[in-house]
């Protein structure tokens, strides 16, 4: 199969391995000056610092997660952002942008004390010398299927959507194999074949980066399907993209309305936007891809001149497949809330969490659920969700065993994120921030 430059990857997670970048491949000629990034960011909140809005402890909901994914139940007293662990988080975080040779990053690890640490490292925009700053949003690429996929079972909750109707029930127009239903296109068993794949989208989306795509120029890149309904799994943005489609026909708005009332505005999380339609935050970072493979190799911006991160014609093609933006701090809090039953009712999060066992029979190459991955970190089950998007590459994770939440956010698309999550967790214990805590090696 073709490889994507466009592509909103699953990638290789939290394995710290590291896969070929498809955009080195393409060997591009026009390059910008490296300029050497000043290391910022550090103690931005004091060790006591909580959300605004404060998370409740994980309820019954997140107790079942536990059980589902057969681990200990969370120990509140663990983890905690120290003075010295905030100081040797960002030293290291500073190794490892220098080490990779990553642009800009922002990450936030959230406690189970409800104290945080944010350390940012890098520049935003490289030309500028602009630093990241605990504020700078990017874009989240995949990442974006949590809120989706959030917004999917809160209706199905309310009883406007039933998970196994067939999509065309609710979207009799869209041309999609009359048997997918709602539940295949949440956990990538529908078989539609991701439309970021089409051999000839690519040069459309790169030659005028400034165009404004819709759903249906974006439906018209799909192609034969890769298997019948519900006799397989492949992860394809083909299935959020028909998601959000859906959300807006059931729920009788915008998808962005009804993220941003059900959930963003409850928690107080107002550096997340989607970008198609949504007034973008002024502390955007620029997305860049490289010439080579080096850490050394020279950064090349991929703005468009517009607000859009990384441009426009991608971003608006995403759609719920992949085009929110968001800060760290904003997503760790996200997470956490969903995963611990903040959000959603027990029920949902019992079924979005409980579906990874469903699509286990098809071997999916990282466990799957209803929006949501399931990934080991140093043998903790973890469940979240990683983005890839051309010149912007996230991830983020709940440690249910250790109630302890990480968001990555970063302006590249190279090097997986996870490398960042696991050596700073392991970073997080190594320096006392773990008490009374049995998973501490």
């Amino acid at each position: 199969m073709a490889t994507s430059l466009i592509s909103i990857a699953l990638g290789p997670l939290l394995t710290g391995s590291r896969i070929p970048d498809p955009i080195a491949a393409a060997r591009p000629t026009a390059v910008v000056e490296l300029t050497a990034p000043s290391e910022v960011g550090g103690d931005l909140q004091p060790a006591s610092a909580k959300p605004a809005n404060p998370i409740p402890t994980p309820s019954l909901a997140a107790r079942s997660i536990v059980a589902t994914i057969g681990v200990r139940p969370p120990e509140l007293a663990g983890l905690s952002a120290t003075a010295a662990t905030r100081r040797a988080l960002q030293k290291r975080l500073d190794q490892l942008r220098e080490r990779y040779g990553v642009p800009g990053i922002s990450v936030t690890i959230l406690f189970p004390d409800g104290s945080s640490w944010v350390g940012v490292s890098g520049l935003a925009n490289v030309a500028a010398k602009t630093p990241v700053t605990a504020a700078t949003s990017f874009a989240i690429a995949s990442v974006s299927k949590t809120f989706t996929a959030a917004l999917v079972l809160a209706l199905a909750h309310d009883g406007t959507i039933d998970l196994d109707e067939p999509v065309r029930t609710y979207l009799p127009e869209v041309k999609v194999n009359a048997r997918i239903t709602v539940r295949q296109l949440l956990d990538h068993t529908s078989g539609l074949r991701d439309y970021f794949f089409h051999p000839a989208i690519d040069k459309k989306l790169l030659t005028d980066r400034g165009r404004v795509w819709d759903t249906a120029d974006a439906m018209k890149h799909v192609g034969k399907a890769y298997f019948k309904p519900g006799t397989g799994w492949h992860y394809s943005n083909t299935n959020y993209l028909v998601l959000g489609m859906l959300a807006e026909r059931v729920g009788g708005a915008p998808l962005a309305d009804q993220v941003r009332a059900r959930f963003l505005e409850p928690l107080g999380l107002r550096h997340t936007w989607y970008q198609p339609t949504e007034e973008a935050s002024a502390d955007g970072a620029h997305g860049y891809r490289f010439e080579s493979t080096s850490k050394d190799a020279l950064p090349i911006d991929l703005s468009d001149g517009s607000a859009f991160m990384p441009f426009t014609s991608v971003v608006t093609a995403a759609a719920g497949a992949g085009a929110f933006a968001s800060n760290s701090t904003d997503l760790v809090r996200w997470i956490r809330a969903l995963y611990a039953g903040a959000v959603l009712s027990q029920e949902s999060v019992d079924a979005m969490v409980g579906d990874i066992s469903r699509t286990a029979l098809y071997k999916p190459r990282v466990p799957y659920g209803l929006g949501v991955q399931r990934q080991e970190i140093d043998g903790l089950p973890s469940l979240g969700h990683s983005g890839r998007l051309l010149g912007f590459r996230s991830v983020v994770r709940w440690l249910p065993d250790e109630d302890v939440a990480i968001a990555v956010v970063s302006n590249q698309s190279r090097t997986d994120p996870g490398i960042f999550a696991r050596a700073l967790l392991r970073t997080a214990r190594a320096a006392g921030a773990c008490v009374n805590c049995t998973s501490q090696r």
